[in-house]
């Protein structure tokens, strides 16, 4: 797992029930259109807004359809018991890797606390093979996780803990896991971190924004020994306009407008859809190519 990953939305009904057609329909677009995998149940696809049975039928949905190496899929919850099993459920359907945050009910948390937290997910996983990505997220956990705990567990289990998706926003920490962890895959959350990867060492970014950007980030991540100036520019450009506190329901409102079905536009509660004028302005500014692209 590599490259230029999306972190995938999901569609709803009227009901607020996923939707499956939309939701393959748009798994096929990001990657006949540049992603090398997508990421399944993240935070964009409001992952911890849906039930336990909601989430098992998106997991299934996506195994039956997505050849299994491009996959990985958000299992973390608060409930250890919870998260185990979404885990044993994503085995069995044949993901390779799982994105598991902390459990960021009970705080404060100790480092000790934690590591046994990821050790007792490990133990009840027994001789499955899926591997666990971490997730750092502190914005929404309140927490961040320790780079000693995430080394320490990267070397000691390698073929458990082999990768982490951070969605802080703070490439220093990336690149003091890439330091502490060499064998760990890195994946910043924002595309624009594309451009400095090869000498960074991240193995790609896993991102909400390149459900839409996805074309000009696979150049990027392409060309990373020496990628374009414009190209980079006009990215960090589109993540700008994207980016933001209504980033998902952004996201939808665009896959909305992509695909032509206007279902993408419903968002879950607490979230509330992007106004007609908002959604109409934004498409319009992000349509406005830069020039020699």
């Amino acid at each position: 797992m590599q490259g230029v990953i999306a972190a995938v939305p999901t569609p709803v009904d009227s009901g607020l029930k996923p939707l499956k057609a939309p939701f393959l329909e748009h798994c096929k677009w990001a990657l006949e259109n540049g992603c090398d995998g997508l990421n399944i149940l993240g935070s964009t696809g409001e992952a911890n807004s849906f039930d336990v049975s909601s989430r098992s039928q998106i997991m299934a949905w996506a195994a039956e359809a997505v050849p299994h190496t491009k996959l990985m899929v958000g299992t973390g919850t608060p409930s250890l018991a919870e998260t185990i099993g979404l885990t044993i459920k994503a085995d069995d359907l044949g993901y390779p890797v799982a994105l598991v945050l902390p459990p960021y009910y009970y705080k404060p948390l100790s480092n000790l606390g934690l590591k046994a937290w990821y050790l007792a997910l490990h133990e009840a996983l027994g001789e499955r093979s899926i591997q666990i990505y971490f997730y750092n997220f502190p914005q929404m956990t309140g927490l961040t996780l320790p780079v000693e705990m995430i080394a320490e567990l990267a070397l000691n289990l390698p073929d458990r803990f082999t990768g982490i998706k951070d969605s802080s926003g703070d490439l220093a920490y990336c690149r003091a896991i890439v330091a502490a962890a060499p064998s760990l895959k890195v994946f910043p959350s924002s595309e624009t971190a594309l451009q400095t990867a090869g000498d960074d060492g991240f193995a790609g970014c896993i991102s909400a924004s390149v459900n839409v950007t996805a074309p000009l980030a696979a150049q990027v991540w392409a060309d990373r020994a020496k990628p374009s100036e414009t190209v980079c520019t006009e990215i960090a450009r589109q993540r700008g306009l994207i980016a933001g506190p209504a980033l998902i329901p952004t996201i939808k409102y665009l896959v909305a407008e992509r695909s032509g079905n206007l279902q993408w536009q419903r968002v879950l509660p607490p979230f509330v859809a992007l106004d007609a004028k908002t959604g109409q302005d934004l498409h319009q500014e992000l349509n406005r190519s830069a020039s020699d692209l």
